[in-house]
């Protein structure tokens, strides 16, 4: 019988009934491929299809054959042959079978399985593979491996048989065999297996992981599942981590630094936090907060957000904390790095921003009745009308800063203009200097926030080969934050070049092809990014990264102050913490409101820098990048060219130039950002060329490390901005300002030219 036949002649409507499965009146049905509760799967009898709105299972009348049975699709074609005709008829040959039911207690007969299951795994060598390949310790974790052979012996085990039947770790195919006997489909076969526990620490089902084709079904869970992994929680505990699936927990299982604080839980997928989940969680009495560890995509971040809110209706006093992973998920990221980045995640873990319309909104009442509270979820036409507004960027720039970035108002307007520029062909970077403790890695993360989280990745370090290892396309217009670039070794960072400077990175490597002979191929990368770094050197990098602007941290006594008296107000409640939640919800929709377009400045061959400025082609460059992202930003309100271009106007212009001006200046200063501004302050301590200053004064006058000043100190000798005066090395050396520049004079003629330039062209355009 062809498939055409089969399906002419097979009617899904009595395949359900044969399953014992009833549509209700509006041909929806509790899906049977995934924990539903209300009734997912659409019965489309007239075209003999079904689709599940909820897991997205959908086909036709042998897919369903195949994926309710588990079957090849070879051999769910067969069962339909037989089922043809018999379905929907009394055949007297064909006796209904009764289900299979079990003769000894459930939780024991799983707990004797998975007992063989775990012998199974050291005697499989392709599972302790799979299990090395994914970074999966045997000896530390609680994992079997169903081979598919447990039902067979030299002799038929009815009881055996009988009792997996009925439990479904086997499944009737209603087909007898050469030998005359029955032949069965084993349940999750070729599978690492976990256990499922109650409340009593009993084995109640089993979760499966097929180890074969990552193409096909990959999950598999005994029917009725129920139990949780890797067990209850305890009752006392304060701190829980929930993972998106049972691998990612048994990943971070293996941990003790984990283990010993933490008690965790695995979902079972982005729809996977069920009922029992919820009960485990409302039963601990202590627990102060619950830590998401989600896989980093879409569907993860989208299932946080809808669990995240869930929780703190219920409990609104929780802390709600997420895990920003560098990776796909905690199991690829424990894959490709040490197991101490779980520890720095957790340190660095975020605070979950809930936002919902501008509405009031009541929230459940307890013994005590809660206040009404408005909260907002960012609209999209409130973030278009936005980006509709004059004065655009000292608008967008007030609500960078009440998204908790205090004072840095050119900086991080420019930090942001060169994040977004990942949307772009031609994208830009950012190198924050500053010394130890300047606060620049707290920088880059809150802009790094404002993002859409979906396409920032974040790395603490970063390995030598590890960037030749991403997808083709992995790295396609994404946002890389690298949080200390000085820990980068010399192939990192030669790699991170050749991105930023090619976005393209090619490799030679060896794979098996099929036969298992290995093989040289080309690989290839694809790293269309923006990035932002931090790093107490600058310079170093950005003379050798081009497309790199340097940006140099506030370190003055004011800054300092500004973040204090910030600091102060936020622990005397002062502060409302919802406005940063709103301000950084609302940025995240002005950006996802942009859309690409490449921009044309038709006042380009007119702009100058000053000739001060050294290397000064690069910088020329940058300058003209930083206009085009300003003609970017106000995409809403630009005219543009007949074949679609933005077009850039002398406002771009002169606001670039605001905003780029620092960087402009460091590029004309031989010293860098941090060694600056000491200077500076340096030079208003001693007041006068030839006044006498030791290290110690200046160290208890700043309030610095010896460390740090000993990095200024010597760096000023070498550039003989100061020299040596006299002095005992046991007493204390002492040194004089020999260079008394006039910076401020240069920032102000560079101002000058600027802006002169500026008007000239206004003039011109008149």
């Amino acid at each position: 019988m062809t498939i055409a036949e089969i399906k002419e002649n097979l009617n899904l409507s009595a395949v359900l009934a044969h399953y014992s499965l009833q549509p209700n009146k509006n041909n929806m049905l509790l899906c049977p491929f995934h924990d539903d509760k209300t009734a997912s799967l659409q019965v489309n009898p007239t075209q003999n299809r079904y689709k599940c709105h909820a897991c997205d299972k959908k086909g036709d009348v042998i897919q369903f054959v195949q994926d309710y049975e588990k079957l090849t699709k070879r051999e769910a074609i067969l069962k339909c042959t037989t089922m043809v005709g018999q379905v929907n008829t009394n055949v007297p040959n064909i006796v209904k079978q009764e289900p299979a039911t079990i003769t000894e207690d459930k939780s024991l007969f799983l707990e004797k399985m998975f007992q063989s299951f775990r012998k199974g795994i050291f005697n499989s060598p392709p599972a302790k593979e799979y299990c090395k390949q994914r970074n999966l310790d045997p000896a530390k974790l609680s994992i079997g491996f169903n081979g598919g052979q447990f039902h067979h012996g030299t002799r038929r085990d009815e009881t055996l048989i009988n009792n997996c039947l009925a439990v479904g770790l086997l499944l009737d195919r209603n087909i007898i065999s050469k030998t005359g006997e029955k032949a069965f489909n084993v349940f999750g076969n070729k599978s690492i297996v976990f256990p499922l526990k109650n409340k009593e620490n009993q084995i109640v089902s089993l979760y499966f992981r097929s180890t074969i084709n990552e193409k096909e079904a990959k999950h598999f869970y005994l029917k009725n599942r129920s139990g949780l992994y890797p067990n209850y929680p305890n009752p006392a505990t304060k701190k829980l981590i929930l993972t998106e699936s049972v691998i990612d927990c048994a990943s971070l299982l293996q941990i003790t630094e984990i283990t010993k604080n933490h008690s965790l839980l695995a979902c079972y997928g982005t729809n996977g936090l069920n009922e029992e989940i919820q009960n485990a969680v409302k039963e601990l009495q202590q627990l102060e907060e619950i830590i998401f560890c989600f896989d980093n995509d879409d569907a993860g971040k989208e299932a946080v957000t809808k669990y995240g809110a869930m929780f703190l209706n219920e409990y609104p006093n929780l802390k709600l904390t997420t895990l920003e992973l560098p990776n796909k998920d905690i199991n690829e990221t424990l894959q490709l790095h040490e197991s101490e980045i779980v520890t720095e995640l957790l340190e660095k873990r975020k605070e979950l921003n809930f936002s919902f319309s501008i509405e009031e909104k009541t929230t459940k009442t307890t013994a005590k009745k809660s206040p009404e509270e408005k909260v907002v979820k960012p609209n999209n036409t409130n973030a278009i009308e936005f980006l509709k507004t004059k004065e655009l960027l000292k608008k967008l720039n007030e609500q960078i800063g009440k998204s908790g970035i205090v004072g840095e108002e050119n900086s991080r307007l420019l930090l942001f203009l060169i994040i977004i520029s990942y949307m772009n062909k031609s994208p830009i970077h950012g190198i924050v200097q500053g010394s130890s403790g300047s606060g620049k890695t707290h920088i880059i993360g809150s802009i790094a926030d404002l993002m859409p989280g979906e396409d920032v990745l974040r790395f603490t370090r970063i390995t030598e080969s590890s960037l030749y290892n991403w997808g083709e396309f992995d790295l396609f217009r994404k946002i890389i934050i690298i949080e200390d670039l000085d820990g980068l070794k010399e192939e990192a960072l030669y790699a991170l070049r050749e991105l930023i400077s090619n976005q393209f990175l090619s490799s030679s490597v060896s794979m098996k092809d099929k036969k298992g002979n290995n093989k040289s191929t080309r690989k290839e990368v694809k790293g269309q990014f923006s990035s932002l770094s931090a790093t107490t050197k600058g310079e170093t990098y950005e003379d050798n990264m081009s497309r790199s602007f340097l940006i140099a941290v506030d370190e003055s006594k004011e800054q300092t102050q500004r973040i204090i008296t910030h600091q102060n107000k936020r622990n005397a409640g002062e502060t409302d913490p919802k406005e940063k939640q709103i301000a950084v919800a609302f940025i995240q929709q002005i950006v996802r409101s942009l859309k690409y377009y490449e921009v044309v400045n038709p006042f380009a061959t007119k702009l100058q820098l000053p000739e001060k400025v050294h290397k000064i082609r690069r910088l020329n460059e940058m300058y003209q990048a930083v206009i085009k992202q300003v003609t970017f930003i106000n995409q809403y309100q630009r005219e543009q060219t007949a074949d679609g271009k933005l077009i850039t106007t002398i406002e771009d212009i002169e606001e670039a130039t605001e905003i780029l001006f620092e960087s402009i200046v460091l590029k004309v200063d031989e010293l860098d950002g941090s060694l600056r501004q000491f200077f500076e302050r340096l030079k208003k301590y001693t007041k006068a060329k030839d006044t006498e200053f030791t290290q110690r004064e200046i160290r208890q006058e700043m309030n610095i490390s010896k460390t740090q000043l000993q990095r200024f100190i010597n760096s000023l000798l070498e550039l003989e901005y100061i020299k040596y005066k006299g002095g005992f090395s046991n007493k204390g050396l002492k040194y004089v300002v020999d260079y008394w520049d006039n910076h401020q004079k240069l920032r102000a003629e560079i101002k000058d030219f600027l802006m002169l330039q500026i008007d000239q062209l206004r003039q011109a355009d008149k």
